[in-house]
């Protein structure tokens, strides 16, 4: 949905029932949202009995105890020991949640402080307390970072004075306003202490996080207009981005394809928009009975997220790599991730109605069990655990068995076949090459530059991926990458702080600046050609490697002498999806101002223990051995431990290094505020390198998961073949499927086996039974239309997309697609 079709939706939605204030007096009950709030977070009498909520309640009592021991030994300037406060944001944001969990147990029936007067008193004094000395005075606030101002120390405040409203009330009646006041006040990127639509710090999980903030502030003063422009403000986040036509600026959020970005050009579904589900499942339990009508519309809004969003992306309940952003480096991601989605889902199908509701049912039943002492809610505990107990409740994936997903508006891919997905991370002059900030994923260089990951069934993908991968694999060794030979040194270490500081620089680089984004936390690339095609199941994806915008910048002279900015290697790259492998092709490769490069086939680690195995045949058929420089045909990489394969048939000539080393390192190498646990991994990496001088240098090779050496023997003759591969077109063909694939970089008609392309373009076309299938994109996202002709005898339309044309044209048949503002979407005509 546009905008503009969520705004003509909202009066029928009881999440907007009182997004106007005229109407908002009478359709608000300001006691039932702040009991809801209540519920959501300490349970209910009933819900708390259940056996399987138990751990939860010991869970939460256990930490309140903590917490306050921690405040028993305080120190001077300490609310809690260990804590000091004046000078640390992060600091005073950890104080306000040990208040909000002390809080918490006290207000969470079936618990041991449940009611306890005597810890209600002392969390009161403690939110007094930090107002007084740390909070209150404005000119001494606001040091660190923006969001624990604006965002994380109110929501902590925030949920604390709904748990203990009556106990405020009653001995400090003034408390909630003061604090509602500083936190305005605090809301520096915002507009007169309120959301700003237009501040490009408002957008997506941000907005749903401060404007669910306001919405229990308005009702613990009984304010209907703040609660009332909090929802109307929340309810925007529902809106499909169009990009042809934003509103406020924004690019943040969920886009016909399923992207989701945040920071206005990272690919984040997997961190951001987990966290803009988890608030908006929230909001919808918050206002539940506290407004009139009902909110089915738009949680079917979030279902098509979750559907089209989210499920691609999460293979065996694990969150994949290619979305979280510079969440990748942090210990907990992966299948902690997943839970966060599982609870939201289980609330969720309580306000989807019909088929919907079931859907999500089955999904949280097929994926595995959740650890559900990280979900949030007692109550979601409980709905879970009903999900899982109900043997009327089928397990049903929400993805089907093979399906292809081209996010062309994040730049990634993901595809999905049973035993296995692959998931790869392009970038664009739209979307960032990385993100790094605030000392996570220090390394992260090379991550949107065609990195990819190959998720095999049955793994625990903790020992595969996750942060041991990028801390026991080198940056410029990521599967699927093209690096130049170099060293790169990280932004603490050239900076000595987690960001570039010059705000004496016309570009005004500050921690949270602009100028900062653009060429720091998450510069984006400088091409264009990012994109592909899907037909069906099957998949083709296309991007030109470049410079991001940092290095650009700095050779345009825009940016101050002591930036450093890393140039980039060159390579054309193209990847082809089918049903027993994945066909990448790289040409035009170059490590640029006499540097040699290395593109990584893969790099996989496994646990020092595992039993593995690296197998391999010459194009002359005798065995291939680890330090060969003969071009091997195949490779074969086994963990006989986990019981996994995957194989590399070669279709060019090159040497590969491949073997096998022990790496040990400390998880703090990827992110400064991991704990110093050293880990000790098994890396394979197979790389091709290209030197400095000579030609440039093309490679075309398979990926075949679960290969057998039997089956690597048989692309021998087998069913493929390379069409095309340089810097003008790269192109297969599947012979067995009937199906080639073509990606044309270049303007102008290009030739591929039957096929003339106007390109730019990406094409696949699949033959058989008398019907051909074709489907086109414009990766450049710019073209008004592509065209494809289809030589030999003229063939008829059967059924086709809006906006393709096919008619006859001497010596074949044209088909044309209008894609002026399709933004990378594919288009297919079937003909006979």
């Amino acid at each position: 949905m546009s905008r503009r079709q969520v705004l003509s939706l909202l009066p029928a939605a009881g999440l907007l029932a009182v997004a106007a204030p005229s109407r908002a007096a009478a359709g608000i009950d300001h006691a039932r949202l702040i009991a809801n709030t209540v519920s959501i977070f300490a349970g209910t009498s009933d819900v708390n009995a259940r056996p399987e909520v138990a751990a939860k309640l010991a869970t939460i009592v256990r930490t309140a105890r903590q917490r306050l021991t921690a405040m028993d030994q305080a120190g001077a300037d300490e609310l809690f020991s260990g804590l000091r406060l004046g000078t640390d944001d992060v600091n005073l944001r950890l104080a306000y949640q040990y208040l909000f969990e002390i809080a918490l147990a006290t207000r969470t029936p079936g618990g041991e402080l449940d009611d306890d007067t005597a810890v209600q008193r002392r969390v009161v004094d403690g939110l007094q307390w930090l107002h007084e000395r740390h909070f209150g005075d404005q000119s001494t606030g606001y040091y660190g970072n923006w969001h624990n101002w604006e965002i994380g120390i109110p929501t902590h405040v925030s949920r604390t004075l709904a748990l203990l409203a009556d106990r405020v009330r009653a001995e400090r009646p003034d408390l909630t306003a003061a604090y509602i006041t500083s936190m305005d006040a605090f809301l520096r990127n915002g507009k007169n202490g309120d959301v700003d639509l237009d501040s490009r710090f408002h957008t997506g999980a941000n907005l749903a996080d401060i404007t669910a903030n306001r919405i229990l502030q308005g009702a613990l003063t009984g304010d209907d207009a703040r609660v009332g422009k909090a929802i109307s403000d929340q309810a925007t986040v529902f809106a499909t981005i169009d990009p042809y036509n934003l509103q406020h600026g924004n690019t943040d959020g969920h886009y016909r394809d399923g992207s989701f970005i945040q920071h206005h050009s990272v690919a984040y579904t997997g961190s951001y928009g987990k966290a803009l589900l988890t608030r908006v499942v929230q909001t919808l339990k918050t206002l539940e009975g506290a407004t009139s009508g009902g909110a089915s519309d738009l949680a079917g809004v979030v279902h098509r997220w979750i559907a089209d969003g989210f499920a691609p992306l999460i293979f065996e309940g694990w969150m994949m790599e290619i979305v979280k952003g510079r969440a990748v480096s942090r210990t907990t991601t992966g299948y902690a991730d997943v839970g966060v989605i599982v609870e939201a889902i289980a609330d969720l199908a309580d306000h989807v109605e019909g088929d919907g509701a079931l859907a999500l049912k089955k999904y949280a039943k097929f994926l595995p069990a959740a650890d559900t002492a990280a979900f949030v809610s007692p109550i979601s505990i409980a709905r879970y655990a009903a999900i899982r107990a109900d043997s009327a409740i089928p397990a049903a994936d929400l993805n089907p068995s093979e399906r292809s997903v081209a996010f062309n508006a994040m730049d990634r891919n993901v595809h999905r076949r049973p035993g296995y997905a692959f998931a790869l991370a392009r970038s664009s002059d739209r979307i960032s090459k990385y993100e790094y900030m605030n000392g996570e994923n220090l390394m992260p260089w090379f991550q949107g530059d065609g990195a990819y990951y190959l998720y095999l069934a049955g793994e625990d993908q903790r020992e595969v991926f996750g942060v041991d991968y990028y801390t026991a694999v080198s940056p410029y060794r990521l599967a699927g990458v093209t690096a130049p030979v170099e060293e790169r040194r990280t932004v603490p270490d050239l900076y000595g702080r987690f960001w570039y500081e010059n705000p004496g620089h016309p570009l005004n680089f500050t921690s949270s600046s602009e100028s900062q984004n653009t060429y720091v936390y998450f510069p984006r690339a400088g091409n264009t050609f990012s994109g592909g095609a899907t037909l069906g199941a099957y998949g083709a994806a296309g991007m030109v490697q470049s410079d991001d915008a940092a290095y650009t910048a700095k050779q345009a002279g825009l940016l101050p002498d002591d930036f450093v900015a890393y140039r980039n290697a060159r390579a054309t790259k193209s990847w082809f999806m089918l049903d027993d492998e994945i066909v990448v092709l790289a040409a035009g490769v170059t490590g640029q101002g006499g540097r040699a490069a290395v593109t990584t086939v893969d790099s996989r680690i496994a646990a020092p223990g595992d039993t593995v195995a690296l197998t391999g045949e010459a194009w002359d058929g005798r065995a291939w051995q680890a330090g060969d420089t003969t071009p091997p045909r195949w490779l074969r990489y086994a963990n006989g431990t986990r019981s996994t394969a995957i194989g590399y048939a070669f279709l060019t000539r090159q040497t590969v290094a491949a073997g096998l080393e022990t790496v040990t390192r400390s998880r703090r190498v990827v992110r400064t505020a991991n704990p110093d646990t050293s880990v000790t991994k098994n890396v394979f990496t197979a790389s091709v390198a290209h030197p400095a001088t000579g030609d440039l240098t093309a490679l075309a090779y398979a990926l075949v998961p679960h290969a057998t050496e039997t089956r690597l023997r048989g692309y021998t003759n087998g069913p493929l073949t390379v069409l095309a591969n340089d810097r003008h077109v790269q192109a297969i063909k599947h012979k067995t499927l009937g199906i080639v694939a073509c990606n044309v970089f270049a303007d102008g008609p290009r030739h591929a086996e039957r096929l003339l392309i106007d390109g730019p373009a990406s094409v696949i076309v699949q033959s058989a039974g008398g019907r051909t299938v074709v489907a086109l994109s414009d990766p450049t996202m710019k073209r008004d239309r592509v065209t494809v002709v289809l030589s030999g005898a003229a063939l008829r339309l059967d059924a086709a997309d809006e906006g393709v044309t096919v008619r006859r044209v001497p010596g074949g048949t044209l088909v044309q697609a209008t894609t002026r503002h399709a933004h990378g979407r594919t288009f297919t005509a079937t003909l006979r």
